[in-house]
């Protein structure tokens, strides 16, 4: 009943829009992006500004209603789902939009921007948002603010934390704090925007963002890098970074998962005449004409490197049509191991980037002598620690029918996997967040982080209403 007052206040106070109340509206935000988890909720909250999310936050509070923060709905996680009690009402920013200023050297959105809104936004006034994924046709401001969101330019510009300069959010008692002066002195405490940013809208509900921009590219060049090993990817990548800060992007993925796209993705092709063991693509970018061209940044570089054997061979891109066939390799590459391996258990994890050639060999090892049948390989970013390291059941799901493994052993690989993971130094989760899928991982592998983090939460939302089941 609690919730049905709620829904009648608002409706009141601000008019039929900031209420989505028809099952049919509400169905499709119900279910999570990899179809994994389904809830229920009596109504989409729909606020167009700061005061009226601080009004439906602070009423919350008051009636003891429980709210789960939605942007695109494009958690990996399971971390934008609503319980499946229908207790909780799902909070859509969605309405807040705009972007409210665009300055050299940065901008300011609020939380619903798109991803890719923003990215033409800035590229309208000569600059760039330096963060890219897959969904960013989808993904908004304040859900990849508030799960520290990643991508493929985290090796020159860093996560979203690394990006954001300030943070106006809705705490859970409905205060607004506005952080978005960027001020680059502040020491009154312990910032309360990077304690937002990852949170899971746990602490708050972000409304509205500060975000660095760069100058925008004036030309790429892209590289692809036939390697023996991840340990002469790792050396290549050192040399280059002795060199240049100009490389944005170091991907690295082993032969089996580039044969799958070949054979899975419709107009991939080779990039090299030979096949071999690893591969690497990289990106180099320049800002301005009067800047050395990536293309030639590229070939001085890597030419002594394949003289002297730490490369076998290499490619450069000849035109921007060729570039964006490398990348749709590698951004295929999930695809097109499910179409050509079946069933496998995937993980987003990271560990120290000197002990990624190590943790690919050794981990693959250890959960292939586990779990006999099963074949475990990594790609991905290897300039920032991130791998996409994946468990494909192979033979292994004849034993228990198909995708019906992962229900029958996943727990046990994922297990092991973050064994493995938290024994390097690393991270069960690099870029996706914890959600509802890693919360019993993170309390059993990292007591001290969720202690602390049970402490915040405890002290600023007491009732428990803010994204309850998620993270902790």
């Amino acid at each position: 009943m609690s919730g049905a007052r709620l829904i009648e206040t608002a409706i009141a106070r601000f008019g039929p829009k900031v209420a989505l109340t028809d099952p049919a509206d509400i169905a499709p935000w119900l279910t999570d992006w990899r179809g994994r988890w389904t809830g229920a909720s009596a109504a989409i909250l729909q606020p167009a500004t700061t005061e009226e999310v601080a009004a439906l936050v602070a009423l919350a509070n008051k009636l003891d209603v429980p709210l789960v923060p939605q942007g695109g709905n494009t958690s990996m996680v399971g971390g934008a789902t609503p319980p499946a009690d229908g207790g909780a009402l799902i909070v859509s920013l969605r309405r807040m939009n705009s972007i409210r200023s665009i300055e050299p050297g940065h901008a300011v959105a609020e939380a619903g921007v798109i991803l890719e809104t923003l990215h033409h936004a800035a590229a309208d006034t000569g600059q760039r948002f330096p963060l890219t994924l897959g969904a960013r046709g989808s993904a908004t401001i304040g859900g990849l603010t508030s799960t520290n969101a990643g991508g493929t330019q985290v090796l020159r510009f860093g996560t979203m934390r690394g990006l954001v300069e300030g943070v106006e959010a809705v705490l859970p008692d409905g205060t607004i704090h506005d952080g978005l002066a960027g001020l680059k002195k502040d020491n009154r405490g312990p910032s309360i925007d990077q304690m937002l940013i990852g949170a899971e809208g746990t602490l708050g509900l972000i409304t509205a963002v500060r975000l660095k921009l760069v100058p925008a590219v004036h030309q790429r060049a892209v590289a692809w890098l036939g390697l023996a090993d991840p340990d002469a990817a790792l050396a290549v990548l050192r040399a280059l970074q002795a060199s240049t800060d100009r490389v944005e992007g170091f991907e690295i993925l082993p032969a089996d998962s580039l044969d799958a796209a070949l054979a899975q993705i419709d107009g991939t092709r080779a990039p090299l005449a030979a096949a071999h063991p690893w591969n690497a693509l990289v990106e180099a970018t320049s800002a301005s004409p009067d800047e050395e061209t990536p293309d030639a940044l590229l070939t001085r570089l890597l030419g002594p490197l394949l003289e002297h054997g730490l490369i076998a061979d290499a490619t450069i891109a000849a035109n921007e049509a060729q570039a964006a066939a490398f990348w749709r390799i590698r951004d295929s590459l999930s695809e097109a191991e499910k179409k050509q391996f079946g069933p496998a258990t995937q993980h987003d994890i990271s560990v120290p980037v000197e002990a990624m050639p190590r943790f690919l060999r050794e981990a693959a090892a250890a959960v292939e002598a586990a779990f006999p049948g099963t074949r475990a390989s990594g790609f991905g970013h290897l300039g920032d620690g991130n791998i996409h390291f994946h468990v494909r059941a192979m033979a292994r799901a004849n034993d228990y029918g198909g995708d019906d493994w992962i229900n029958q052993e996943g727990a046990d690989v994922t297990r092991l996997v973050d064994d493995l993971v938290t024994a390097a130094g690393g991270s069960i989760s690099a870029e996706h967040g914890i959600g509802q899928m890693k919360r019993t991982e993170l309390a059993r592998l990292s007591p001290a982080r969720v202690a602390a983090i049970r402490a915040l939460k405890a002290g600023l939302d007491p009732k428990g209403l803010m994204n309850p089941g998620k993270l902790i």
